[in-house]
């Protein structure tokens, strides 16, 4: 019974280790989710290190599109970031 009981201990805090959520948020509600999973694939979680990149660079991510950059290019105008020429 008491292996039982470690047991079930050691089962809920794995299942807690594994659900947990990421609390990185950068760029919500400015770009879509897609754009945002592309940029989080490069490890490009500020914008410092988005102005490391070309424009062109960033279009080719898979879930970049005309609507995604325009908002971005607003986002960094208003941060005073700037893609690399």
């Amino acid at each position: 019974m008491i292996n039982l009981v470690i047991m079930a201990k050691c089962l809920s805090s794995i299942c807690a280790v594994n659900h947990m959520v990421k609390t990185n948020q950068f760029l919500s509600g400015v770009i879509a989710v897609p754009a945002r999973k592309s940029l989080e694939r490069e490890k490009i979680d500020s914008l410092e290190k988005l102005s490391h990149y070309s424009e062109e660079e960033i279009m080719k991510l898979h879930g970049f599109g005309k609507n995604a950059m325009e908002k971005l290019k607003n986002h960094m105008r208003e941060h005073e970031i700037s893609f690399k020429n």
